[in-house]
């Protein structure tokens, strides 16, 4: 991606942005002249001097609270939320412990709410702005040993429609991505395999990139990305 200004004031907020997709997309914000904060649960990720690292846990509602209030408070607003962070926990019903259950539902489910709910009114205060979820494929496409995943991204869909319905006419755009095959380190896993024709992370941030430069007349308000050639089966 090229560098250029014309995110210039404003300001984005990117939940899981230590690594992979979330990265991805900070970097892309701050490439394009915005001040973005960055949250995780290990406060790392990119550095750039309009990226500020804040530590927090999405599962958390004080957390969440905090970080916007954080981000208002350095950078003097918000219009552009970005609820990336995500987990997985691929293993049969039957042999899923609860508290495996418990994390997925509130990382990729709970946490969005959080967020959501702790930053509409900075983005009212502002006069509109966007909220884009990161979901997945899998939301719609359920397979075995993905069932707390799976539901976790289908709830999070139907989370984002629904949010889209009460928001809009305050100005503020909802959408969510659905990536497929994404070569990243998620969960542990080898980033490099299958980068020779899986998305990448950029792609990913690409897609968040185009969504935010759309005119405001217009709402895409869900985007499926899948890579363009997998592998034969």
């Amino acid at each position: 991606m090229t560098t250029s200004s014309h995110l210039s004031g404003k300001v984005a907020l990117v939940t899981g942005g230590s690594r992979g997709i979330g990265a991805a997309i900070a970097q892309a914000l701050a490439k394009a002249g915005a001040s973005v904060a960055s949250t995780s649960r290990s406060g790392s990720g990119p550095t750039a001097p309009n990226i500020l690292q804040i530590q927090g846990d999405v599962r958390k509602p004080e957390d969440a609270a905090r970080t916007v209030g954080e981000t208002v408070r350095a950078f003097g607003g918000l219009d552009i939320l970005i609820n990336n962070a995500g987990i997985g926990a691929f293993v049969n019903v039957a042999d899923m412990s609860i508290e495996q259950w418990q994390q997925v539902i509130e990382t990729n489910l709970s946490g969005v709410f959080y967020f959501c709910h702790a930053a509409i009114p900075e983005l009212r205060q502002r006069g509109g702005g966007w909220i884009i979820n990161i979901s997945s494929l899998a939301g719609k496409n359920p397979f075995p040993s993905g069932a707390a995943y799976c539901a976790s991204k289908a709830g999070l869909n139907h989370f984002s429609e629904s949010l889209m319905q009460e928001v809009r006419h305050d100005g503020i755009r909802v959408s969510y991505v659905m990536p497929g095959s994404v070569a990243t380190e998620f969960m542990g896993r080898d980033g490099s395999s299958g980068a020779d024709w899986k998305s990448s992370a950029e792609d990913v941030a690409q897609v968040v990139m185009d969504l935010i430069a759309m005119p405001s007349r217009s709402l895409p308000s869900r985007v499926e990305l899948r890579p363009s050639r997998p592998p034969a089966k």
